[in-house]
């Protein structure tokens, strides 16, 4: 059975810097609510250059970092530190750079390989409520998170929260996801989509396609901020 379609927000920002900016405004603005209503912001972080835009805009802004935890959508099979890992690019562009308490990041531990990997975050998934908000990016095949099409998103009832993916179309072909379930277990969820080549992607989505983004069910809905670039109608 399919996920019913959440309500989807489309907004076309004209540039990637104007993306950005409207990312970390609503990023900080979720924070603010989720600290102020349960004195706690559960959110999940995307890999890609969309995103490392805005996480270096984060960098600058003062916020209550001590109540932020801070975990990650998906991890490729890689040792740590390595540079083609999204917990290393979000420590560069951010994390690294603000007085946020180490143990309030939560790193996939997929060095260990797929399967120990998503078996060790699947262990803190169970000790995490609701997130507050989640971050996604967008392929150019259309693949969310380590979410591929073609491939089972792990969006149907009893699904697990995470997900060992062994043969990933793009290298490396081992990682560690969340599920869709899991992604849909938020208050909301922005994807952050910029570039021409996400055009097709994007007109895929928009035309009913089956995608996993179409998988992603959060409380309050998805809002996907898309550069002008890569709008189909540009």
């Amino acid at each position: 059975m399919s996920t019913p379609a959440p309500t989807t927000r489309w907004q076309v920002f004209p540039d990637a810097a104007a993306l950005a900016g409207q990312a970390q405004a609503l990023i900080l603005d979720a924070a603010r609510q989720s600290i102020a209503a349960r004195g706690v912001f559960h959110l999940v972080l995307a890999g890609g250059n969309t995103p490392k835009d805005a996480y270096e805009r984060l960098r600058e802004c003062g916020a209550n970092w001590v109540k932020w935890q801070i975990y990650f959508g998906d991890e490729r099979c890689l040792p740590r530190g390595d540079p083609g890992r999204n917990d290393t690019m979000a420590r560069r562009a951010w994390l690294d750079h603000i007085r946020i308490p180490p143990v309030n990041i939560h790193p996939i531990p997929a060095e260990h390989g797929a399967e120990k990997g998503a078996q060790r975050y699947a262990e803190i998934m169970r000790r995490v409520p609701e997130f507050d908000l989640v971050l996604l990016g967008l392929g150019e095949d259309g693949h969310i998170a380590s979410l591929f099409p073609g491939q089972p998103p792990g969006s149907g009832e009893g699904a697990a929260d995470v997900l060992a993916v062994r043969a990933a179309p793009k290298p490396p072909p081992e990682r560690v996801s969340l599920s869709a379930a899991r992604l849909s277990r938020a208050q909301r969820a922005l994807f952050l989509v910029g570039g021409e080549s996400k055009r097709d992607a994007i007109r895929a989505w928009r035309a009913g396609a089956d995608i996993p983004a179409r998988h992603i069910a959060p409380v309050l809905g998805v809002d996907v901020y898309v550069d002008r670039a890569a709008w189909p109608e540009a």
